[in-house]
């Protein structure tokens, strides 16, 4: 494996990638929020883009979770006709394409959307519509994860896995449970996750991040959970930690929201370098790209610069997202063998560089 190569924002960028954990709601371009509101004459707190970041953009001074998603709450407001989600589907994939994810999973819950009276099924084909567009206008494969929330109830979570289970293969590929940790167990919603499985639907959960190991246990084990949404916590069980090792469990790391969320005290506080050091699979995502002002190159650029990750193990996280995908064996092989004849030749290319450059000294 390639060791000497300069990890520069440029090359990150250049690297073919995937981000299996983006929401939405918490990735809509500020510019078309604002468009969409005066569209729709929505209300919004400002229509100064400078202003409107202010408010729904989280910076070192979020103190939780909690706090963490009162922004959505702002975003959510315009995104309640097939037009505004469709549209937002769209861009998302486009800016994912824009920095070479090759693969983006995109997570959202639907019941968010029926504010004005959108039916379940009318959101979820105009955020496939979306993303099917962008797909054929970008080097990009995309998949929809439906979520489930935490603290509403349960038969909420049972409905929207039946909705996840109808669009299954045709543009859904997994049922998610979020939203806040404390004092909403993931256990009272086994009956969802027992239903998806039933119809052998991938299942990812947000768990560990707000709450404790445990949380991660109820994930794994009273819901068969088969990647864990952000595992910050896991390093806190060791015993659960080796279970996660052993069984190739994946970790949807979050660097920047994990630190505004208080997940970690400082993004140098976070266990990924342990977690890689270790042998855990863990891929490395963007969470929500407007919310945490994040980019996954920047993601990436965290790791390296304040947690001292060197290239091989960039380049085995990237292969990761690849592995943890959820899409067929077959198309995964496929594509993780393009992956890699495309890294060999942006290895190659950045070592004919730096051959040159000392020619030239």
């Amino acid at each position: 494996m390639t060791t000497n190569v300069k990890l520069t924002r440029e090359f990150i960028e250049k690297l073919p990638k995937t981000d299996l954990h983006v929401h939405l709601d918490g990735s809509v371009r500020v510019e078309t929020l604002i468009e969409l509101a005066q569209k729709d004459k929505v209300e919004l707190p400002t229509f100064d883009p400078e202003e409107l970041k202010k408010i729904i953009c989280c910076d070192e001074n979020c103190e939780s979770l909690d706090d963490y998603l009162e922004g959505f709450h702002i975003v959510n407001r315009v995104l309640q006709n097939k037009e505004a989600l469709k549209r937002t589907a769209y861009e998302l994939a486009e800016d994912c394409a824009k920095e070479n994810i090759r693969y983006v999973e995109v997570r959202y819950s639907p019941i968010l959307h029926t504010n004005k009276g959108m039916k379940l099924t009318q959101i979820s084909e105009a955020v496939i519509d979306g993303l099917k567009q962008a797909e054929k206008d970008f080097n990009i494969k995309t998949g929809v994860i439906i979520c489930g929330i935490r603290n509403m109830d349960p038969t909420t979570s049972v409905k929207l896995a039946e909705l996840a289970i109808a669009y299954k293969n045709k543009g859904v590929i997994g049922f998610d449970l979020a939203g806040g940790e404390n004092n909403y167990p993931a256990k009272d919603h086994k009956e969802a996750f027992e239903l998806a499985l039933k119809n052998n639907l991938n299942i990812t959960i947000h768990a560990g991040e707000a709450y404790g190991p445990d949380s991660i246990h109820q994930a794994l084990h009273y819901c068969g959970s088969h990647r864990i949404g952000h595992g910050t916590r896991l390093v806190e069980d060791g015993d659960l930690l080796n279970y996660a090792n052993d069984h190739r469990i994946p970790l949807e790391i979050c660097l920047k929201s994990n630190f505004h969320t208080k997940a970690v005290p400082s993004i140098r506080a976070h266990p990924i370098d342990f977690y890689v050091d270790y042998g855990l699979r863990v891929t490395l995502n963007t969470d929500n790209r407007t919310i945490s002002s994040t980019t996954l190159t920047d993601e990436y650029m965290l790791a390296i610069e304040l947690l001292g990750l060197d290239y091989p193990q960039i380049k085995n996280i990237i292969l990761n997202g690849f592995k943890s995908a959820f899409i067929p064996y077959k198309d995964r092989v496929r594509l993780i063998n393009k992956i890699l004849a495309e890294i060999d030749e942006l290895e190659e290319a950045e070592l004919k560089t730096k051959v040159k450059v000392k020619e030239n000294l």
